[in-house]
């Protein structure tokens, strides 16, 4: 869903609305679980919150099924907004070196459980 030609993918919208497109941009692109969201409070008053899409997937907790994309993609996002560019950076870059080695949960078509695709983030940020 990028405009303008730009490589980010931030959308901003009231919190119901841009829920929902979280999830149907989420869903375009795959699944909930490859999609990072934050919900920001730009007046730095009051928390923002960073979470994958998908939340915290209560229902397919200790099933191997959850992807962790997601999570990771969403602490990026975090530290991103705490003016830590350079380590988002490699979390992104340990997403992007993961999927491109085809280390997947099954509902992108992989094989991996939950603990494989976060055995290949972490391989990839040792590198």
């Amino acid at each position: 869903m990028p405009s303008n030609g730009s490589p980010r993918r931030d959308r901003t919208g009231r919190n119901l609305n841009a829920d929902i497109l979280s999830d149907l941009g989420s869903a375009l692109a795959g699944s909930p679980g490859l999609a990072a969201s934050a919900n920001l409070n730009p007046e730095r008053r009051f928390p923002s919150m960073f979470e994958p899409v998908h939340g915290s997937a209560p229902d397919t907790a200790g099933q191997g099924l959850t992807n962790p994309v997601g999570a990771v993609g969403s602490a990026a996002l975090m530290l991103e907004y705490f003016g830590l560019p350079d380590q988002a950076a490699r979390l992104n870059k340990a997403i992007e070196a993961t999927t491109a080695a085809g280390i997947l949960t099954r509902e992108v078509g992989g094989t991996g459980a939950t603990e494989d695709v976060a055995k290949g983030l972490i391989d990839a940020l040792t590198i």
